[in-house]
């Protein structure tokens, strides 16, 4: 099958089974969802498929930098929710995380280690600052164009990535690949709703959930060049997926 025929099906697939799942159990269990490399595993498969192992492999440190760009979108989105509304606590969440992307991008070359243990520091610090979850807050009623709409922006932005991939670099690319368009859109339209709390649910799901993400994208990094690309995206969502399961006990009990 031709890969851009496989981007047009597999991630319009991914986010809206993605989507009904978050729908059915509330803003946190959505963000915690897409926490998981919904958008960034599709296209690091497509940078294997279109520019090799090699490059996809390289792509991992990006993807695993921007968790720090993540939680930064996280950090200023939390601190100017109640604030600002959601077109400020949105414009102040994405400068924050483009902020975080310009400072990652020039960063000397770093270790393994150092590609993990960075990212994975921001996130602790994302969590101990935005606020606790407040149970009780209750589930959107989407639009009828809210889903298709998110499976054609998510698909836009997957075609457009690995497009100009190429020109961007492998670390740069998987930097950018992490923008979090699914939580952004679930933070705004719960925020739009029900006020900030249903957003902040948002974001602090999507924290724990990064977790599985990191996990996603250090196996993979480790295994896709050794192994190839089928073993590897299967060990690396077996990963991610165990992670996720830990990381749902920690929802539940802060849902209680």
């Amino acid at each position: 099958m031709d890969t851009l025929l496989l981007k047009l099906v597999v991630t319009p697939v991914l986010i809206g089974v993605a989507t009904l799942i978050g729908r059915r159990w509330g803003q946190a269990i959505g963000g915690w969802l897409v926490g998981l490399p919904l958008t960034s595993a599709p296209i690091s498969f497509f940078f294997a498929l279109d520019h090799g192992t090699q490059f996809a492999a390289d792509a991992t440190a990006g993807s695993l930098l921007g968790i720090a760009a993540e939680s930064s979108f996280c950090i200023a989105y939390a601190a100017c929710a109640r604030r600002a509304g959601w077109p400020g606590a949105l414009l102040v969440g994405s400068c924050a995380f483009a902020a975080a992307v310009a400072i990652l991008s020039v960063l000397p070359p770093l270790s393994r280690p150092a590609i993990v243990a960075l990212p994975l520091a921001v996130l602790l610090l994302a969590l101990y600052v935005t606020p606790r979850f407040k149970p009780g807050t209750p589930i959107a009623a989407a639009p009828r164009w809210d889903l298709p709409a998110r499976m054609v922006a998510t698909t836009a932005l997957v075609v457009v990535l690995t497009a100009t991939a190429g020109r961007l670099g492998p670390q740069l690319s998987g930097i950018v690949a992490t923008y979090p368009l699914f939580a952004s859109v679930l933070a705004v339209f719960g925020h739009r709703a029900y006020g900030a709390d249903a957003a902040l649910n948002v974001l602090r799901g999507l924290l724990l959930g990064l977790f599985s993400f990191a996990a996603f994208f250090v196996v993979l990094g480790a295994a896709i060049v050794p192994l190839g690309i089928a073993e590897a995206f299967a060990l690396a969502t077996l990963a991610a997926l165990a992670t996720q399961g830990l990381s749902l006990q920690v929802v539940r009990r802060g849902l209680r």
